[in-house]
């Protein structure tokens, strides 16, 4: 067996929050718990939400509710709480009220710091704000925002009054933040009139007026500069477990965004479990996760403030200078950092020794997410940053807003794998004909309800726009979308998404082996693969962005086809290999292979607005 790159040392293991939570329950071994919590999961979520210390203002009369069908599976029926008394309970103890919440900073230097007593004060004056100008309970409240504090006040406002947050930042275009928006018909907008980023400051006056005439249920709009701050503040109100939270969106790269929808109880139980018991989050912990509002890792992120932990809230471009992000880490003695794997990739492609230049004195755990992190990052990380340090892959969606797969404090951590399953999480990989598999790519897929599904596609009434996202290709299963393994220890690979899965003579392989082997290569800086149909068969084209100066020669191309022959297969090499000026992403840096597999393929690419260098995609068209 591979030797591993990190294990918890038994100190450790005594002071985390999974090692009580065991205690609590009475099970000594990890993969017991693991089984104890899908099999027994009424048992499993009543003993965590215990332990997690949710306010309830009226406990559950039921902890599930099962239905025929997964998707309307109700939890904790007959329990209410209110969200946001959830994330400012220590505004209420003498000992933690003065603790900072949030601490802003941006590219320029800015620094701003908020406590979790002035939090409180803000944001429930604030909706007294938005109660005098008619927000009710299901009202929908849009953002056009950033990654600051009057962002988090925004929210948490919204949420105590039971009305529903939904966020797109200014990354996207005007027609794209139009397409979501107008979709939920807001009724107040947050927004922001100019952003810096990368050195660059930019305006969105034109933005906002286009909002407003193409949104027409928009009857205000308040900016985040000039937020009331003297309204008297409201009484709090409890609300149903399942009531409404936040709305996210899919990426919209294959038609119209879906807009999902997400219960205030259903997230707090989820992130609360995933922050708590995976990531060992405490009341001295320092978090920073790099994200903009738009992602789904914004709403995570913000849940650490139900736990007492101070949240770092950079507003910025992550490479405005090569080490921004570790000198906010030294400088914030951060304990928890995060951020999309190929961020951590180009830390390793630009070859910086972090180890020598940054203390990293409190640091004990990276995150690392959006797309699979490959073992030559996995290895730089323990090699030129920190060796006693927990590297967490972990995966999800914004359709589940939290993850299928997560770290695990208890556990070693093993390169390119990503540590265990959820607890409470029934995570299988199904083989085409729909049988579990072990030790073997496949389909990942959960088989049990969990309470963090959406309660419902917004516009969706009959429900047919959920159930064919995740129920059509298995009867009654949640089919996630990504091509995946479970090792025989019981920790996950994943290799990217299912289509996007190459096929070549049959043969069906994730881009994350080839992608693993190519980024070795010093000279490339990026890669995308992708498979383009012909004569009934699939053939892979390659497509790769050179560091500065480099170019793709046949001595190059015959590199890449010898690394990757030699440390996978035959099947695996491409039959062309093209040289671009960029790879198109998202707004959250995920390589978008989808869209580069349709022009490949003659078919239409709809809502180019979601990708954050649509400029690129003429690139990929083949003569």
């Amino acid at each position: 067996m591979t030797q591993a790159s990190w294990t918890p040392s038994p100190d450790d293991i005594l002071k985390t929050h999974l090692h009580a939570f065991m205690q609590q329950v009475g099970i000594s071994d990890y993969q017991a718990l693991y089984q104890w919590s899908i099999h027994q999961p009424e048992d499993f979520w009543k003993a965590f939400s215990e332990y997690s210390g949710i306010i309830f203002s009226k406990n559950a009369q039921a902890i599930l509710k099962s239905h025929a069908e997964m998707r309307k599976t109700q939890w904790f029926v007959g329990a209410e709480l209110n969200f946001s008394e959830n994330l400012l309970w220590c505004a209420k103890k003498d000992a933690s009220k003065n603790r900072p919440a949030l601490i802003y900073t941006n590219e320029h230097g800015d620094r701003k710091t908020i406590s979790y007593h002035e939090l409180s004060e803000r944001a429930l004056s604030l909706a007294g704000y938005l109660q005098s100008l008619g927000v009710t309970k299901g009202d929908r409240i849009a953002g056009f925002v950033t990654n600051r504090i009057e962002t988090v006040i925004a929210m948490l406002a919204t949420a105590s009054l039971g009305a529903l947050w939904s966020t797109c930042g200014p990354e996207l275009g005007a027609a794209a933040v139009i397409e979501r928006f107008s979709q939920i018909t807001p009724k107040i907008l947050f927004y922001i009139s100019t952003h810096r980023y990368d050195g660059k400051t930019f305006s969105h006056d034109e933005t906002i007026q286009k909002l407003q005439k193409n949104v027409p249920s928009i009857e205000e709009i308040i900016d985040l500069d000039a937020l009331p701050a003297t309204h008297a503040a409201i009484a709090i109100e409890a609300f149903p477990f399942n009531h409404p939270l936040y709305i996210l969106y899919s990426s919209g790269t294959t038609g119209k965004p879906k807009c999902m929808v997400h219960g205030a109880g259903n997230t707090l139980l989820q992130h609360k479990k995933e922050l708590l018991l995976h990531t060992d989050v405490h009341e001295n912990d320092h978090v920073l996760f790099y994200t903009s509002c738009s992602w789904m890792m914004w709403h995570w992120m913000i849940s650490n403030l139900s736990l007492g932990a101070t949240i770092i809230l950079y507003d910025g471009a992550p490479f405005y200078r090569d080490t921004i992000l570790p000198d906010l880490i030294d400088e914030y003695e951060v304990s928890i950092f995060g951020c999309g794997a190929k961020i951590l990739e180009t830390y390793f492609k630009k070859n910086l020794c972090l180890r020598k230049t940054h203390q990293f004195k409190k640091l004990k755990t990276i995150l690392a997410t959006a797309s699979p992190l490959i073992h030559e990052t996995f290895s730089y990380l323990y090699r030129d940053v920190k060796k006693d340090v927990r590297v967490s892959s972990i995966s999800g969606g914004s359709d589940i807003i939290s993850c299928f797969a997560l770290g695990n404090p208890l556990l070693p951590v093993y390169s390119e794998e990503m540590q265990c399953r959820g607890l409470g999480m029934a995570v299988e990989i199904f083989d085409e004909a729909g049988n579990a598999v072990i030790d073997q790519p496949g389909e990942l897929v959960c088989t049990q309800p969990f309470p963090s599904m959406p309660i419902y596609f917004w516009n969706d009434p009959t429900g047919e726009k959920y159930f064919h996202a995740y129920f059509d290709k298995f009867p009654n299963v949640w089919t996630h979308g990504d091509f995946a393994k479970i090792t025989p220890q019981g920790s996950m690979i994943i290799y990217g998404r299912s289509d996007a899965t190459l096929n070549p003579g049959g043969v069906r392989i994730g881009t994350a082996d080839i992608y693993e082997q190519v980024l070795k290569i010093p000279e490339v800086a990026d890669c995308v693969a992708v498979g383009k149909q012909t004569a009934g068969d699939e053939v892979i084209i390659l497509f790769v962005k050179l560091k500065e100066n480099s170019l793709l020669d046949e001595a190059l191309i015959n590199t890449i086809k010898k690394i990757i022959r030699d440390n996978t297969s035959p099947h695996h090499v491409p039959q062309k290999i093209i040289q671009v000026s960029d790879i198109p992403k998202t707004i959250n840096g995920k390589t978008m292979e989808i869209a580069v597999k349709n022009i490949v393929n003659g078919k239409e690419i709809k809502n180019i607005e979601a990708l954050a260098n649509p400029e690129c995609l003429a690139e990929f068209k083949l003569p």
